[in-house]
């Protein structure tokens, strides 16, 4: 009795391999990829091309929501592709692609949780009034310029007066 129950559980997997892959899911890409994930959290990513599916990846995987590139580092039977990145801190919907060797685009999304910032700040992050400057008690001291130059007028007699007589007794003649 087992070995016919095996035999029938053989001939019916076989059958369902044979079957063709329906028109409208020739182009999809089945992958998986983390849905939800903390901010900075790890993303898995895994793609079996040896199942139906036909997508070995041709390059990482990338998304804004990536602090950087998911690569391809683990591989497997079935033609399985792993690998693994880092979320960035900002919560938000993302999605992710990667291109396969056949020509198709592998895309799908995720989440990282978390409320986001306000996009505008409700406070202004300058003062708006200028700060006045301290005022003191003392007053302050004026501040001391230099005295005027002469202005340049009738130039000087070039030799002294050696005396009274030469200068003059102070009486008009």
């Amino acid at each position: 009795m087992f070995k016919k129950t095996l035999i029938g559980l053989t001939a019916a997997s076989a059958m369902t391999l044979a079957l063709p892959v329906p028109a409208g899911a020739a182009g999809e890409v089945w992958w998986s990829l983390t849905e939800q994930v903390d901010p900075g959290g790890r993303i898995d990513a895994e793609v079996l091309s040896g199942v139906g599916n036909g997508c070995s990846p041709e390059g990482p995987v990338t998304s804004a929501g990536f602090a950087a590139p998911l690569a391809w580092t683990e591989g497997g039977n079935f033609g399985k592709y792993r690998g693994h990145t880092t979320a960035i801190k900002r919560p938000g919907k993302y999605t992710a692609s990667f291109p396969c060797s056949d020509g198709r685009k592998a895309t799908a999304a995720f989440t990282i949780t978390g409320t986001p910032p306000p996009t505008t700040p409700t406070t202004p992050t300058t003062p708006t009034t200028k700060p006045k400057p301290p005022t003191t008690s003392k007053p302050q001291p004026k501040p001391t310029t230099s005295p005027k130059a002469p202005k340049p007028g009738k130039p000087q007699v070039g030799v002294k007066p050696a005396g009274a007589p030469q200068t003059g007794d102070g009486s008009l003649s």
